[in-house]
């Protein structure tokens, strides 16, 4: 009971943030003509609420592509029209087609804002608690622990409740997928994350590991046996759950076509606002820009997204409280040696590095660089020169965890919790 308590504790702690953020600017907010991803969202609700299916991708007299067209999967523009519906109760101007283009009231902040919170009440957050209290190691008091990390992380807060987006909801599924693969339960696991891939394709930076689990585990339990009808399960629901979502498109091959030019925009570009990390350090090394032509990537001269959308206040006090509470609470509870954090391989591959103060010398270098980009102007003839430092600095973290993960994947021996499960 005193464990749910504490959990309970965690759940309000975590919503008073995410509130506390919310009331904080948001992306494109009085900034015509385009405003910025919260108009995007509205926009979507208009579109898909006045529109026919049929429409909702195309580019037609009432529906202009070039004003936040729709570009996410059909779960998506699904959520948009739920959406949609209740603002049409509360006020018919909210998501009145053309009239409504970049409304904005503190009464329609209000009701954004709230359709975040509750998407992470439904998906998001319950799906944070099961796993943390089933799926991770460790007592309850280290679980509780981790489960306050897990909801106070900042990217997601700031992304969601300050610049405006949904990425609890896609995340949230996925996690929901993890969970029940956790559990054993197959089938439903791969509809978890069959729904997260149609809500958001950002998803498949996570399809790979999923892919892997289920064709590894089909495979040990005999591809002549038990492992083909699993491996059969598996691959039906996957086809029915992504029947069901492109469902309307479907009769058409040009409209399911269409569907998949928007959702991989590749013309919008890769530099855009500097958020392709990937793409904007190697133009450092390699200058992409004089190899792909103008009408397959645009780059802009722009300060980085949480300054653009005047986020800096609760970007530094979010990331602090964060970075001070989890070193508190998890140095309170053990400190691990090189080896239980499994650094072997690290000290291998960057064998000129001090492995455990690699952490304190990203905080110090993050710091830095908000400091800098926030206080110093940049040079002249370089005036990217901090949003480009800023996305080296996050393609290398990305990098270094894509392989740290890979080693402790690939070197270690399964648990006996999972050793117990496979039994």
């Amino acid at each position: 009971m005193e464990t749910w308590s504490l959990v309970s504790i965690c759940v309000l702690l975590c919503v008073t943030v995410r509130w506390g953020v919310s009331l904080n600017s948001y992306s494109g907010a009085g900034k015509p003509p385009m405003f910025g991803d919260y108009e995007a969202q509205r926009h979507w609700q208009e579109v898909t609420y006045n529109l026919p299916v049929q429409e909702w991708y195309f580019n037609t007299t009432d529906n202009d592509l070039n004003y936040w067209g729709l570009d996410y999967p059909p779960l998506t523009a699904y959520h948009s029209l739920l959406c949609a519906h209740i603002a049409k109760l509360i006020n018919p101007e909210w998501v009145e087609l053309h009239k409504s283009r970049g409304y904005e009231s503190s009464a329609h902040k209000l009701f954004m804002r709230a359709t975040v919170l509750v998407a992470d009440l439904l998906i998001y957050i319950p799906a944070a608690v099961l796993y943390c209290f089933y799926l991770s190691d460790g007592s309850s008091k280290k679980k509780v622990c981790t489960l306050l990390c897990f909801l106070l992380y900042p990217g997601l807060i700031l992304i969601d409740y300050g610049h405006f987006q949904y990425n609890g909801v896609s995340l949230g599924l996925a996690l929901w997928g993890v969970l029940a693969l956790g559990l054993g339960w197959d089938a439903l696991g791969s509809m978890a994350f069959s729904l997260a891939l149609n809500y958001k394709q950002m998803e498949l930076y996570h399809a790979l590991p999923f892919f892997c689990y289920l064709l590894g585990k089909s495979v040990k339990q005999g591809l002549m046996g038990r492992g083909l009808f699993l491996l059969v399960k598996i691959a039906v629901t996957v086809v029915v759950t992504f029947a069901l979502c492109w469902l309307p498109f479907l009769s058409d091959p040009s409209q399911a076509l269409q569907v998949v030019r928007r959702i991989f925009p590749v013309a919008r570009g890769l530099f855009e606002d500097k958020v392709a990390n990937t793409w904007c350090s190697l133009n450092v090394l390699i200058k992409i820009r004089s190899v792909l032509s103008a009408d397959s990537q645009l780059y802009l001269s722009m300060m980085p997204l949480f300054l653009k959308d005047g986020l800096l206040v609760p970007y530094v006090v979010t990331s602090l409280a964060f970075l001070l509470l989890s070193t508190y609470l998890f140095s309170a509870l053990e400190h691990s040696s090189e080896d239980e954090l499994r650094l072997g391989g690290y000290r291998k591959l960057f064998f000129c590095l001090p492995s455990l103060d690699l952490f304190y010398i990203s905080i110090v270098a993050m710091a830095a660089l908000t400091f800098t980009t926030v206080a110093m102007a940049p040079p002249p003839r370089l005036p990217d020169f901090f949003p480009v430092l800023v996305s080296v600095f996050a393609f290398l973290h990305f990098l270094g965890t894509l392989i740290y993960f890979n080693i402790v994947q690939f070197s270690s021996p399964p648990s006996r919790k999972s050793q117990k499960k496979n039994n």
